[in-house]
């Protein structure tokens, strides 16, 4: 495909970056090191106080297909948005700042967008969660179970199985029939469904396809998000609302799994961040909205300690001082398991549906995805 890849469509990469030092220069490396050519890149340095504009601006004067443009912290949607303004591409492909694509990503997208009519607007791929050092750590459950394409939008109100703001390549008649990325729930403190509320709005007049393969490697930083728990409840709570407000004919069976998935996300988020307040309230709000999760021993598990947790702090912060500082002491005495690599990830048979379901909460949430899909019209 490179020799051919001057003739084929530009692709934007937009990059948004904040405070991105620690990450920054291996998201690049994996954008411009993509078998697919043809890609302008363009980073966003959203009112950074580290080190992210002098790294990104190290790998522009090296490599002629990156732009670093610089604004003050404006939010992660006006950030994109600036990027889509000032790109040039027919194809928009969106990166976090400390996220990275393995190599073909981009590649397979566009052959898929190519190879479709004009009614598909979005083309995604499925994503792993890698640490700090890039190793595989898990994949996401939902993106091995649920792979919609087609006309997606009642799927996508259940749930935003395009997973992260990585994964996609989005045609640019999209945002100009759309608008761009919604900067007021910035503006409410309600950061966070930025890109579901996006691919909604496409949803609304395009289909999308699926490339069923682990192409995107979405980072789990220590720590983080620990404090964005009620700004994102919050930004979830904004976008159905108005999704609610647009589609009254959606049975009302749909949102209400929405809310139990979301919260059930919510619940381990916080609790790998350390967040054990916050986690305790995902619970409360979970159960309320839905008794079954009494039937996940997982649950009870964290309840008591974050219990333990909060009870012990005064304790436990005079030897760790936050999250991380505990995290890295653990991992001292944690044989870490050997991580697979992404080839033998794409090569294993990772649908829930061909494995034999025993567990009590396995079974309800196999019931409940058939009973979506269904609802849907998606497989």
């Amino acid at each position: 495909m490179n020799e051919i890849n001057s003739q084929l469509p530009l692709v934007s990469v937009i990059i948004p970056a904040y405070n991105a030092e620690a990450f920054i220069e291996r998201t690049l490396k994996s954008v411009i090191c993509q078998t697919y050519t043809n890609l302008e890149v363009i980073v966003v340095d959203d009112g950074s106080k580290d080190k992210t504009f002098e790294i990104v601006q190290s790998i522009a004067q090296k490599d002629t297909r990156v732009m670093l443009i610089q604004q003050q912290n404006a939010g992660v949607a006006a950030a994109r948005n600036l990027a889509i303004e000032k790109s040039q591409g027919e194809y928009i492909a969106p990166i976090d700042a400390d996220d990275i694509w393995y190599t073909e990503k981009i590649e397979k997208q566009v052959k898929c967008i190519l190879n479709a009519d004009e009614s598909v607007g979005l083309v995604y791929s499925l994503a792993v969660d890698i640490d700090e050092n890039d190793l595989i750590i898990g994949q996401c459950s939902v993106d091995s179970l649920f792979k919609p394409e087609g006309k997606i939008y009642p799927a996508l109100v259940f749930i935003n199985f395009l997973g992260n703001a990585s994964t996609p390549l989005i045609r640019r008649t999209c945002f100009e029939r759309v608008g761009g990325y919604n900067c007021q729930l910035k503006q409410q403190a309600a950061q966070g469904c930025e890109d579901w509320d996006i691919y909604l709005r496409i949803a609304e007049y395009y289909e999308f396809r699926v490339i069923p393969e682990f192409l995107i490697g979405y980072r789990q930083v220590i720590g983080s998000m620990g404090g964005n728990y009620k700004s994102m409840v919050k930004s979830y709570e904004l976008v159905m609302a108005n999704v609610r407000k647009l589609h009254p004919e959606i049975p009302a069976s749909i949102y209400h799994l929405s809310a139990i998935f979301y919260y059930n996300y919510l619940i381990g988020k916080t609790y790998d961040c350390g967040a054990y307040g916050n986690t305790l309230l995902c619970l409360l709000a979970a159960l309320k909205t839905d008794w079954t999760i009494l039937l996940r021993p997982g649950v009870y598990v964290k309840a008591i300690a974050c219990v333990f947790k909060i009870a012990a702090n005064p304790i436990t912060s005079l030897i760790w001082s936050n999250q991380r500082s505990w995290v890295e002491f653990k991992q001292n005495f944690i044989k870490v398991k050997p991580t697979s690599k992404i080839e033998e990830l794409n090569q294993q048979n990772t649908s829930l549906k061909k494995q034999i379901l025993w567990k009590p909460y396995d079974l309800i949430l196999s019931k409940r995805l058939s009973h979506i899909k269904q609802l849907t019209g998606v497989n």
